[in-house]
């Protein structure tokens, strides 16, 4: 090492622990592994691997230190190449290894079977409701709900005219309401207003 007031540089810091410095060596990490150990957390997102990959790469520089060539690469170059390939290598594990339960799933439209099964619940409670209906307002919510005919068809249907049909529809819809409100958190139907 020089005798200068400057900060020793890498390379000479490197050649003092080859030599048997272990203040150089402390000197060195302590620069060094700060650096390797963001690069390893921003690749791997996991501390405990990111500080098995910062020591594994900083055992490598240890080793190699004898040999290290002064001028043929920097020792802070030398030491991210080295993790980042260990980084690589770990990421490349993760993927062979993963299990079928660790695969992300695609993204899929169709329900999932929680939904699937809060929609039968929310259905079958619907009708068993609606048999509590008179038939006139069950059969208008049948038409329009479940067949998705419009109040003119219904009117139509059931021999009235719209106004009544708008009317039956609105009855139909607050007693069937009045009667799943004491189901509503059950049904999932907190907050939507129906």
């Amino acid at each position: 090492m020089t005798g200068t007031s400057e900060e020793p540089s890498d390379d000479e810091l490197l050649k003092g622990y080859a030599n048997g410095d272990q203040s150089a060596a402390r000197l060195l990490a302590g620069r060094l592994m700060p650096r390797v150990h963001a690069l390893a957390w921003r690749m791997l997102h996991d501390r405990v691997e990111a500080e098995d990959v910062t020591q594994e790469a900083m055992l490598r520089l240890w080793k190699i230190a004898p040999d290290w060539q002064e001028g043929n690469a920097k020792v802070s170059t030398w030491l991210h190449r080295v993790a980042s390939n260990l980084c690589i290598d770990r990421l490349r594990r993760r993927r062979e290894t993963r299990s079928p339960d660790q695969i992300p799933e695609v993204a899929d439209d169709a329900p999932g079977a929680l939904e699937r099964l809060q929609t039968h619940e929310r259905r079958s409670a619907l009708l068993a409701a609606l048999e509590k209906l008179p038939e006139r307002q069950k059969l208008a919510i049948m038409l329009r709900h479940f067949e998705d005919r419009g109040n003119p068809e219904i009117a139509e249907i059931m021999g009235t005219s719209v106004e009544a049909v708008e009317s039956i529809l609105a009855r139909a819809k607050r007693s069937l309401s009045g009667r799943l409100e004491h189901r509503r958190d059950q049904l999932g139907l907190v907050g939507d207003g129906r």
